[in-house]
């Protein structure tokens, strides 16, 4: 059975999966330290951890198997759920893979090092219609292609 992790503090695309997983109807884990309002639908989970900084993250590893999906911008938990087989999109359309995850992970630590010593300010950039659209058809792909096995 195929899940939808969504790593769900700042994820912008939380609608888009909803809506996605509710036309497969694939169960989603909306993950979070805090509740947030999520649409009333059996297929569809809030999870509210508590403790650390990392509370949500270790419930996400902790859950994650070969025939899940981790939605995340966090690069880090990106590379603990690929350890772990899963599948990881970002709220871009990004996939992060075996291939690609270690220059994310070393790219994030060059970034949060340049932004430490005042080199480098702001954030990513905002998301628009390309960015939603490319997660979207990225997102309808992964969910193909784990149906295939």
């Amino acid at each position: 059975m195929i899940r939808i992790y969504i790593d769900a503090d700042a994820c912008p695309v939380k609608d888009e999966t909803y809506k996605v997983a509710a036309r497969y109807q694939i169960k989603t884990y909306v993950v979070a330290n805090q509740f947030q309002n999520i649409p009333i639908d059996t297929l569809i989970e809030m999870k509210v951890v508590s403790g650390n900084f990392d509370a949500a993250d270790d419930w996400i590893e902790a859950q994650v198997t070969s025939r899940d999906i981790v939605i995340t911008t966090d690069v880090l938990l990106a590379n603990r759920c690929i350890k772990k087989l899963g599948r990881v999109l970002n709220p871009k359309g990004f996939e992060f893979t075996e291939d690609n995850i270690g220059s994310a992970v070393s790219n994030r630590e060059l970034m949060q090092n340049l932004r430490h010593m005042g080199e480098m300010r702001g954030g990513p950039a905002p998301m628009d219609k390309k960015s939603r659209s490319n997660f979207l058809a990225k997102l309808d792909q992964i969910i193909q292609s784990l149906k295939r096995k």
